[in-house]
């Protein structure tokens, strides 16, 4: 045994009665294996590793109990909790080590990456050389197969990539080679290829150093790819445990079991929407382009162009749903942006129901603009704070012209909500009052409030927990159905596209690389980049 967590409580101060944010919760990890903590948002998984790793501020603490059992080497366990905190910060970052979800807000943007990784090694090893601690930083860079790492030592956090940030994260924590890895969600803002990247060099370091890894994750096929055992945590309390394979195929909690049975894999299949043959598209783009000037020098001139979208042609039959797909920048929001003119084409047509809106005038726009709608990612920052749910749904009917007087725009309102299975009493809300999910329906309420023909949906599902994912998934697709919608649906995730939509297409560097019916895409790609992206998807087995 490396790690025994006893009884362990972690409540905040909070009015009437205090947030359990762990509940009195048993786990043990052994030597050389890996650990899953698997739940929805809020069920305590990071408060639980923020507690072993004691980074917690007091101040905000009601009541913290229970014993962390730590044994490092051959000598006895010792509790992290009773020890003195001058003991505890040479286990910490020495003999554990934590992986944090966002590396840009991790690492020091004054300092190189090499600064702060020789920063914990000079801790953690006084009695190493200058030349010593230098080269166990290089080391620790190559090990985790950072690109030219001679020359990205000496860079700073914002010159380097999502995944190289996540590489130079598992190389800080590597280089002092802990007994345990604490990873808390490393692979959640990564693209799929950087992504398996990055769970097989946290394999091959482990194979390698013999490391105990704590893994915290909300996705089931990172769990299945990497886990030896697996907890499900539900309102701070461990509900279930057991080997990967029990927790996957054999849930005994109905929580598990609910979990599992929201996994896109499991939903069922929904039948394809049947093209009206002669029918043209709503959607043909053709050769279009968007690009971004990069401008230097003390005069500003443009120097070179960003090819966001780099001469797509596309259609997007009436009634279907099309998935666009591809990594971070390949271009897809642009192009999702570039349709609806939110972002203005370079060159190209965009013809929309036999119209062509390439070149039309902002006064004409503005009225086409009520058959075209975006539902954005991330819906707190897309509704307006200071609104309440009722004004943000009847502003737009009002510009538009929709619905005789206010009242009849509220009963209206009302229809949306019921429609997005919310309770009328939400009219009088604010965004800050609801959930992300419960965000998220009120963004897909406003944008048929204007009963469009065409919506935009711009990674609408990638922040929300897979029970909220499918509820969303499986209302989006009854909406389709009831107002004949047809959906750009923008996601990175190959399992909700096999679930929802009707066509894939694939992005890559600014161009569509491959097209056609989803199940062909999925089960046969023909473009090599198509190929790497599907393989590249951790699959839970079914």
């Amino acid at each position: 045994m490396l790690l025994s967590v006893k009884a362990l409580h972690t409540w905040f101060k909070h009015q009437p009665e205090p947030i359990k944010a762990v509940d009195g919760i048993d786990f043990e990890i052994e030597r050389g294996e890996t650990f899953c903590l698997v739940g929805e948002s809020g069920s305590g998984k990071s408060i639980t590793a923020l507690s072993i790793m004691r980074l917690l501020p007091q101040s905000g603490l009601q009541k913290q109990s229970g014993q962390v059992l730590f044994k490092s080497g051959q000598g006895e366990a010792v509790d992290l909790r009773a020890l003195k905190e001058s003991k505890m910060r040479e286990i910490r970052g020495g003999r554990i080590a934590m992986i944090f979800q966002e590396p840009m807000s991790s690492l020091n943007p004054v300092f190189t990456i090499g600064e702060q990784i020789l920063e914990a090694v000079k801790l953690h090893f006084p009695q190493l050389s200058a030349s010593e601690a230098w080269e166990r930083v290089m080391k620790a860079l190559t090990d985790v197969q950072l690109p030219d790492p001679e020359t990205r030592v000496n860079s700073y956090p914002h010159q380097l990539s999502g995944g190289q940030r996540q590489r130079v994260m598992i190389a800080m924590a590597m280089a002092c080679e802990p007994d345990l890895l604490i990873a808390d969600e490393p692979t959640t803002a990564l693209d799929v290829t950087v992504q398996r990247e990055i769970l097989r060099l946290m394999k091959a370091l482990q194979e390698r150093t013999g490391m105990a890894i704590l893994f915290i994750t909300h996705d089931f096929g990172v769990v299945s790819e990497i886990a030896d055992r697996v907890g499900v945590m539900q309102q701070g309390k461990l509900v279930e445990t057991g080997t990967t394979d029990q927790i996957i195929h054999k849930p005994e909690h109905l929580y598990t079991q609910s979990l599992i049975a929201a996994l896109p894999e499991n939903l069922a299949r929904h039948e394809t929407h049947q093209v009206v043959q002669d029918q043209p598209p709503l959607i043909r783009l053709n050769d279009l382009a968007i690009h971004f000037p990069v401008r230097k020098g003390l005069l500003r001139r443009v120097v070179d162009q960003v090819r966001a979208v780099d001469g797509v042609d596309l259609e997007i039959p009436r009634g279907q749903i099309l998935a666009l797909v591809g990594e971070s920048g390949s271009g897809k929001t642009t192009l999702g942006r570039g349709i609806l003119r939110l972002t203005e084409p370079t060159a190209g047509q965009i013809t929309f129901d036999n119209t062509d809106i390439t070149g039309m005038k902002p006064a004409q726009l503005r009225q086409f603009r009520r058959n075209m709608q975006i539902i954005f990612q991330d819906p707190i920052s897309s509704l307006n704070p200071r609104l309440s749910i009722a004004a943000i749904l009847t502003e737009p009917m009002k510009v538009h012209g929709i619905g005789e007087s206010r009242e009849e725009r509220i009963e209206l309102a009302r229809d949306l909500l019921q429609q997005v299975q919310m309770e009328e009493d939400a009219l009088w809300r604010y965004p800050h009052e609801f959930s992300g999910g419960q965000r998220q329906r009120i963004g897909i309420a406003r944008a048929l409030s204007l009963e469009p023909s065409f919506i935009v949906c711009d990674e609408i599902t990638s922040a929300l927990d897979v029970s909220v994912q499918a509820e969303i998934l499986k209302m989006l697709l009854e909406l389709r159905r009831q107002h004949n919608l047809t959906l750009l649906f923008i996601t990175h995730n190959i399992g909700v596209v096999e679930y929802v939509s009707d066509r894939t297409a694939v992005m890559y560097q600014g161009q569509i690389v491959e097209q056609g019916r989803t199940e062909d895409i999925v089960n046969n790609p023909q473009n090599d980049y198509t190929q790497q992206l599907i393989a590249a998807v951790p699959r839970v087995p079914l």
